[in-house]
């Protein structure tokens, strides 16, 4: 355990030193501004290298890999969603008087990044950072409604397709068509398909490069999210959605 702790303090010191330099440095100097010995950097900048968070051009000098850019961009765009959905999240709480969720597609999983709720003994299951079957949640349709090809099909073989109740899609050609329903009306539905006595209702948040970045829905018990209120929920949150992605950079 203590060497492990020891190969990543000298990962982090190696990156805080790239970071630090204007210009891209040689194994000397590497060594020279964390302590080690150049084999250890020559060691540990291989690895970095492979894994892409550290680039070595072609005189041999190191600078910071895309992939740790790409990584931190990713953190920071997730912040910047959250602040900016939060009041949206909190209008949909309130107006709808249902509960509220942000979440992300992984794999085919769908993880909350923010839940509002209004009702604090639901017996909806959902926390921040719970995961749950993106087949049969409102926001995860939504996000595999945006995939296409390769893409979702390597999103398809991941899931399950469990019946989790009488309503649930098991059947992928149907997924499939129901998905091609979704993309045409820019919202998906959880009709007890995960959980009964509880309906959802989700739509899709597309960032500045037109890419789907999260989804947002409204949720609640069969009473509250009642077919008379469904008209109303679908255009609040589709609403939302569209508002929000704007923020994000969205331009249709």
């Amino acid at each position: 355990m203590e060497e492990t702790v020891r190969v990543a303090d000298r990962i982090f010191d190696i990156l805080e030193a790239l970071a630090a330099s204007s210009s891209p440095l040689g194994l000397s100097e590497i060594a020279k501004a964390t302590g080690m010995s150049k084999s250890t950097v020559h060691r540990l900048v291989t690895s970095m290298c492979v894994r892409q968070y550290v680039e070595k051009s072609s005189d041999g000098f190191y600078s910071i890999g895309y992939k740790l850019i790409e990584t931190v961009s990713l953190h920071i765009n997730q912040l910047e969603l959250l602040t900016e959905a939060k009041p949206f999240l909190s209008d949909i709480m309130r107006d709808l008087d249902l509960t509220a969720h942000l979440g992300i597609l992984d794999g085919c999983d769908v993880v909350y990044l923010e839940k509002m709720d209004i009702y604090p003994n639901t017996r909806l299951y959902t926390q921040v950072g719970y995961r749950s079957p993106a087949f049969c949640s409102s926001i995860g349709k939504c996000l595999l409604a945006c995939l296409s090809g390769d893409e979702l099909e390597d999103a398809l073989y991941l899931c399950n397709f469990k019946k989790y109740t009488a309503n649930t899609i098991t059947d992928i050609q149907e997924f499939k068509r129901y998905l091609k329903v979704i993309r045409r009306q820019g919202w998906a539905m959880d009709n007890e398909e995960y959980q009964i006595g509880h309906r959802c209702v989700g739509a899709p948040v597309f960032d500045y490069r037109g890419s789907p970045a999260a989804a947002i829905s409204a949720s609640g018990s069969i009473a509250q999210l009642s077919d008379d209120k469904l008209e109303m929920v679908i255009r609040e949150v589709k609403q939302a959605a569209e508002k929000l992605s704007r923020r994000m950079g969205y331009v249709e």
